[in-house]
C-alpha cells in the first residue's frame, strides 16, 4: 500500500548517537535540549516567542487561556478539522461557535466568521485544514473590527506561507503539532508561538503547573494554576534532528501538491482544490474534490493506495452536536472531499499513477 500518511524519522546514524547522550546523561526532562529546539525552530520557520509543549493540543490549551478564553466565552470555530481544535475549547468551559466553510477550501469563510461574532465572542480559532492556508488577511481584519483574539491552528500546516509571510505570524498566538503522522515528528510534542512576548511569562508557568522554572520550589508561588504541558529534552533531541531534513520533506509534499493541481486542473469529475494566488500550501494532505468520491476512493483503495476524508466534522460528535448550526459550505465540501497520499514517500511513478487512476475512476 501507498500511505496517505507516514511517518518520518531522522537518520538512524544522527538520532540515535545524540539519543543515547540524553537519556543517559542525567537529564531527560525540560532542558537546554528543549531550549536549543525552541531556538532552532523558530529562527528555521521565522516564527517568534516560541514554546515547546508536549503535544500540539497542550499547545492549544495554553494559547487559549493567554488570549484570554475563559468559562462562559464563545470561540468561533471550524467543524473541519481534527477533534482537539474544539474539545480543548469545552475543556476551558467556552462554547465553540462553528462557522461555514469555503466549499472549495474546507478553510473558515470569513463572511460567515463574521455572521457568528456575539457580545460573548473571545476568540476566533482558524485550521489551515490539510496545510492550504486560510483567508489570514479578511480574518485578521474581522478580529482587529471586533477586539478579539486570533489563534492560527497550523497543526496541518507546517512550512505554508501567505504572501510570503509564514503562517503562525498572523495570529495572536499560534500552535504547531508534531504528533507521529504529522510533516515532522517529535514522537509527540507541540510548539506555541506568541505574537506578544508579554504573553510568555504567564504561557511558561501555564506549561509547568503554574511554576516559574528557575526559582526554587519553597520560594515559589503559584498564582495561577497551570498543567503538565512542557516538553521533555528526549522529544525534544528527536525534534532538533529533523530539522536539518524538514526543509526537504516539505519540499517533495509541495512538489507533488503542485503536480497533482495541474494534472487534475483539466480532469472532468475531480478537482483541486482552491489555492488562492497568494497562499503557498505545504499540502501535508492533498485535498481533491469528486463528484463521486467514494467510487475514486474504491478504486484507489483496490490499486493499494490508500485513500479517505480521514478527518469527521466535528459537529457530528454528540458532545459538540450541539453546537452545530447550518453549514451549507461544510456539507458540499465533505461531499466531495478525498484526501489522496501526497507526501515525501510518494515518488514521480507514483503519483502519476494515482492520477491515472482518479482520472479513469472519476469519469
Amino acid at each position: 500500500m501507498i500511505p496517505l500518511v507516514k511517518v518520518r524519522m531522522p537518520p538512524r546514524e544522527q538520532l540515535m548517537p545524540a539519543l543515547e547522550r540524553v537519556l543517559y546523561g542525567g537529564m531527560i526532562a525540560e532542558g537546554e535540549e528543549v531550549y536549543a529546539f525552541e531556538r532552532e525552530f523558530a529562527e528555521q520557520f521565522g516564527l517568534p516567542n516560541v514554546l515547546a509543549m508536549s503535544s500540539g493540543t497542550g499547545a492549544l490549551h495554553v494559547a487559549f487561556l493567554v488570549c484570554g478564553v475563559s468559562p462562559g466565552d464563545e470561540v468561533i470555530t471550524t467543524a473541519m478539522t481534527a477533534e482537539p481544535t474544539n474539545t480543548t475549547i469545552l475543556q476551558i468551559g467556552a462554547r465553540p461557535v462553528f462557522a461555514d466553510v469555503e466549499p472549495d477550501t474546507g478553510n473558515l469563510a470569513p463572511a460567515a466568521v463574521e455572521r457568528a461574532i456575539t457580545p460573548a465572542t473571545k476568540a476566533i480559532c482558524v485550521v489551515h485544514y490539510a496545510g492550504y492556508p486560510a483567508d489570514m488577511t479578511a480574518l485578521r481584519a474581522i478580529a482587529d473590527r471586533h477586539g478579539i483574539a486570533l489563534i492560527e491552528d497550523c497543526a496541518h500546516a507546517l512550512g505554508a506561507r501567505i504572501a510570503g509571510v509564514p503562517v503562525g505570524t498572523i495570529g495572536d498566538a499560534a500552535i504547531f503539532s508534531f504528533q507521529a503522522i504529522k510533516h515532522m515528528t517529535s514522537v509527540d510534542g507541540g510548539m506555541l508561538a506568541l505574537r506578544d512576548p508579554a504573553r510568555l511569562d504567564l504561557a511558561r508557568r501555564l506549561r509547568w503547573f503554574g511554576l516559574r522554572k528557575g526559582v526554587p520550589r519553597t520560594e515559589v508561588d503559584i498564582t495561577t494554576p497551570g498543567f503538565k504541558y512542557n516538553m521533555n529534552n528526549v522529544t525534544a533531541v528527536v525534534g532538533r534532528h529533523q530539522l536539518p531534513t524538514i526543509g526537504e520533506a516539505i519540499a517533495r509534499h509541495i512538489e507533488n501538491g503542485r503536480f497533482y493541481d495541474r494534472a487534475f486542473a483539466q480532469t472532468p469529475g475531480a478537482m483541486p482544490a482552491h489555492v488562492a494566488a497568494d497562499s503557498e500550501p505545504s499540502y501535508w494532505l492533498y485535498t481533491l474534490l469528486c463528484d463521486d468520491a467514494a467510487a475514486v476512493e474504491a478504486a484507489l483503495v483496490e490499486a493499494g493506495i490508500t485513500a479517505s476524508k480521514l478527518h469527521r466534522p466535528n459537529h457530528l460528535h454528540s458532545v459538540l452536536a450541539p453546537y452545530a448550526g447550518s453549514m451549507p459550505g461544510l456539507d458540499h465540501f465533505y461531499g466531495r472531499l478525498l484526501h489522496v497520499p501526497c507526501g515525501w514517500w510518494v515518488s514521480d511513478a507514483d503519483r502519476q499513477r494515482i492520477v491515472d487512476i482518479v482520472t479513469e475512476a472519476a469519469r
